[in-house]
């Protein structure tokens, strides 16, 4: 096994997974929000852009969303995110553009999970903010989405272990990840398949067990209480 280590940079892709699924996370949530916001809303065209939005996006394959925003985006309408004259530009690009890609798949499930967790605060609350003056916006924002959030830590859990997963996917598009080492040491290694194997599954199984163990602990201590 450890001719594995000094042949590839193992660790490298380890940190590159960790890296994309760090700020995919971060993206995936805030766009998941803006869109719970949108659906929930009273005003009829955020509704429907933002079930539009959720209905085409989970229904869409993410291969095929990761490779339209670096083919499309970025070869097609020269969208960089990344400096052109940097020596780094194309791998700076293509891990960004991934990371987008992984952001707007994900919110869409992200949005799911917190309106399922608006639909669990009783509509008294809102009610209740309403009659003594607070907007929705501030109803939102001061009531119904702080026990909405404490509600949706569970599902929330569920979408981040499935992201986590999911950056992959990424390689598709040249990203040096942990599927890109495995592909490349599968095919010059062959003789320690089981080995390489073993060396990525046990690195999801540690990242992603301890997050989905410790999320259920939070979300049931977190619980509001009826």
């Amino acid at each position: 096994m450890s001719e594995l280590f000094d042949q590839f940079d193992i660790w490298h892709a380890f940190g590159q997974t960790l890296y994309l699924a760090f700020f995919s996370a971060i993206g995936a949530f805030v766009i998941g929000v803006l869109l719970a916001v949108m659906r929930v809303g009273p005003v009829r065209i955020f509704n429907v852009v933002g079930t539009a939005y959720v209905n085409l996006i989970r229904n869409t394959p993410l291969t095929l969303i990761v490779t339209f925003c670096l083919l499309a985006l970025h070869y097609q309408l020269r969208l960089n995110l990344a400096p052109a004259d940097s020596p780094t530009s194309i791998v700076d690009n293509g891990v960004r553009w991934a990371i987008v890609g992984l952001a707007v798949y994900h919110a869409a499930f992200v949005c799911e999970a917190i309106r399922s967790g608006i639909n669990t605060v009783p509509p008294g609350q809102a009610e209740a903010a309403r009659s003594i003056g607070l907007g929705f916006g501030q109803s939102l924002r001061y009531v119904v989405l702080p026990q909405a959030l404490r509600g949706a830590i569970a599902p929330l859990a569920s979408v981040l272990i499935a992201l986590i997963k999911n950056t992959t996917v990424a390689y598709a598009i040249g990203v040096a990840e942990t599927a890109a080492f495995m592909r490349d040491a599968l095919e010059f290694r062959i003789d320690l398949s089981v080995w390489i194997f073993l060396i990525v599954a046990g690195f999801f199984v540690l990242l992603t067990l301890p997050i989905g163990v410790g999320l259920t602990h939070l979300s049931q201590r977190m619980a509001v209480k009826r």
